[in-house]
Order: C-alpha cells, then sequence, then structure tokens
C-alpha cells in the first residue's frame, strides 16, 4: 500500500470514529449555545426557574407505528420527552428505567414521548421498543428537525441520548444530557410534578 493510499484510508477512518463518537455519547453539559436559563445541578440535571421557562415548540408528527401524535395534547401533563435511537449503546442501557417510570407515573399525570432519531427506517425502532417493554408513543424523527425546533442551546443534536421535562403549562423545566437511571430521571419529573 503507498503511502498516499495509507493516509487516506487512515484520513477516512478517523472521519467515521469521529462522527460515531459524536453521535451518541454519555453526556455533556453544552447544549450550543443561547440563553435557555438552565442551571446546572451536581447531579447532571440542568434547571430554569419557573419564571423564566420558554415554551416548548411544536413537537407533532408521526410516531414509529404510523399513527399522528401532537405533544400539545398533553398540556396540563408533565412530559417527559426522551430523544433516543435504537443504534446508541446509552439508549439502550437507560430504556429499561424509562420503561418502569412511565408506567409507574401513568396515571400521575406524567406522560412520555420519545423522539426516535438517525434511525433510516422504523424497523430497529419498533423492535427496540418492544424488546425494552417501552409503551408510550415515539415521533419518528430520522433527520432531527424535531429537536432542533427546541430554542438554540436546550438540546445539543451530538447528545443522544437526552430528556426534557416539559412542565403543565408546556414548557422547558429540565434536561439532561446523558444516559439516565431511575433514580435520576425522578429526580427530574417529581419537583416539576409537584408545582402547584
Amino acid at each position: 500500500m503507498s503511502t498516499r493510499s495509507r493516509a487516506v484510508l487512515l484520513s477516512a477512518m478517523a472521519a467515521v470514529a469521529a462522527l460515531t463518537l459524536s453521535a451518541c455519547g454519555n453526556g455533556g453539559t453544552s447544549g450550543g449555545g443561547g440563553n435557555t436559563g438552565f442551571v446546572t445541578g451536581n447531579n447532571g440535571i440542568d434547571t430554569v426557574a419557573r419564571g423564566k421557562r420558554t415554551a416548548a415548540p411544536d413537537l407533532s408528527g408521526t410516531t414509529i407505528d404510523g399513527k399522528s401524535l401532537d405533544v400539545a395534547d398533553y398540556k396540563g401533563k408533565v412530559v417527559v420527552i426522551n430523544v433516543w435511537g435504537s443504534w446508541c449503546g446509552p439508549c439502550r442501557e437507560e430504556a429499561k428505567y424509562f420503561s418502569k417510570v412511565s408506567k409507574e407515573y401513568a396515571d400521575r399525570g406524567v406522560q412520555f414521548v420519545g423522539i426516535n432519531t438517525r434511525d433510516t427506517s422504523t424497523t430497529p425502532a419498533v423492535a427496540f421498543e418492544q424488546e425494552h417493554g417501552i409503551g408510550y408513543p415515539s415521533l419518528y424523527d430520522p433527520t432531527g428537525k424535531l429537536m432542533l425546533r427546541f430554542k438554540k442551546g436546550t438540546l445539543n443534536p451530538q447528545l443522544i441520548p437526552s430528556t426534557l421535562v416539559i412542565d403543565k403549562d408546556g414548557k422547558v423545566a429540565a434536561r439532561a444530557l446523558e444516559a439516565l437511571d431511575d433514580t435520576t430521571l425522578l429526580k427530574m419529573v417529581k419537583p416539576v410534578l409537584a408545582e402547584k
């Protein structure tokens, strides 16, 4: 192999590695700039004070099982938005916790909604939900358009999984830009659910 061919091959391998590493991460603190009002806690949860929250954008479309969904229909409930992909290792790790908490809080005014991203078809997404016992709907967003609707700095499209908690008034109250277990997830949900 020539020196030039080796250099081209190494460059291509480095580019693939960089894309792979940036596509699915175990966390981070940057949402990508913007004045979102988030205050970072020592538990990886960022929160926004009630008077400084911004409205969640329009999150509507088709679910991975072909149904129509509009998150605005859940106003009056606390909504947990989880951005995930079937290809994402940390998403697999947290799925059992999301399944468990979503079932425990279904009758307590909490609605879970997934946003499935970067899956090139719904087949692996549906299989992922079945494998992990996910019973709540997931919007199909293969190109990440729904994530880009949020105010700049709210989500970082490079950090999957990500979770947002939307308050009863439809405003973004909390986020985590990393995989969560049930304890951390409940630390996000319970304070927002307790708000009057």
